[in-house]
């Protein structure tokens, strides 16, 4: 299997791999410039820079370039000791460059009204492929999300089993009221989603998971729900709205830390939920 074609496949399942590659050459080694080696989340591999010690170890830097999503380089020394004891003919130098490939993130938009259409916009032109999910064909349609990557009229509990959702999406609740939202944040926070918001008032989002703990759900399945959903810039309009939502997602994405402290990765988002239910 071709490791390009690979690659390819996995940012269309929406799996996060690295790939590895031998970048300077000095002296004799087992392998060339430019030899790659992709590693999968789930630590198989194709491809090889040579085999070896030094294989092995860009393995394991490659397993935690995945989960850091930050790219490592490193450099070898084949010396002839070291050469013979690894059964290599060889006594160069190498350096490899190992680069996280991380897929599209998915943002999935439940509702399609005025603010679900200005998030779309939005999100799309921040490098996030859009689905929109709403069970109102005259809302959900492609005159409204032209620049959407799916549509989904269809009622939310028969959407969800078909929405590719992992570590790397995005799940803004955005529907027309609280009986939906219920519906879809019982079932989002089941998921393994990157990032889970709901629109709101504080008083709605204390309704909506109290509702849901009668349900069943525990209460610490919220803690990673950001809720209300986007940065606190007094937004009005559905565009600032967007804005403020959008650059909330960016911030998750990028594991940034903007200065406003809920979105520093030591502080969840399930403090700020916390911070509005009763004690």
């Amino acid at each position: 299997m071709d490791v390009y074609e690979e690659l390819l496949r996995l940012r269309k399942l929406g799996q996060k791999c690295a790939i590895a590659t031998i970048v300077q050459v000095r002296g004799s080694i087992p392998s060339y410039e430019s030899a790659k080696l992709l590693v999968r989340e789930d630590g198989s591999m194709i491809g090889t820079i040579g085999g070896g010690c030094v294989e092995a170890e860009v393995w394991e830097a490659a397993r935690e370039v995945i989960e850091k999503e930050q790219p490592r380089h490193l450099s070898f020394n084949l010396g002839q000791d070291a050469a013979y004891d690894n059964g290599l003919i060889c006594g160069g130098q190498l350096d490899v460059f190992v680069e996280p490939v991380l897929p599209v993130p998915g943002a999935f938009i439940f509702g399609a009204g005025h603010i679900s259409k200005s998030i779309s916009k939005v999100a799309s032109l921040a490098g996030f492929a859009t689905t929109i999910v709403d069970n109102r064909e005259n809302f959900a349609n492609r005159e409204r999300f032209p620049e959407a990557a799916e549509i989904y009229a269809e009622e939310y509990e028969e959407v969800f089993a078909k929405l590719p959702v992992n570590e790397t999406s995005y799940l803004i609740v955005v529907t027309r009221g609280h009986r939906d939202d219920m519906r879809v944040l019982g079932w989002a926070v089941s998921t393994k989603a990157r990032y889970i918001a709901m629109i709101g008032s504080k008083r709605k989002v204390i309704n909506v998971v109290k509702e849901l703990e009668k349900q069943g759900i525990a209460s610490e399945s919220f803690a990673r729900v950001f809720a209300p959903m986007g940065l606190e810039i007094g937004a009005v309009s559905p565009e600032e709205i967007a804005v403020s939502v959008v650059a909330e997602m960016i911030a998750v994405r990028r594991n940034a830390d903007s200065g406003w402290r809920a979105l520093s990765k030591s502080v969840l988002a399930g403090e700020r939920l916390r911070a509005l239910l009763p004690q």
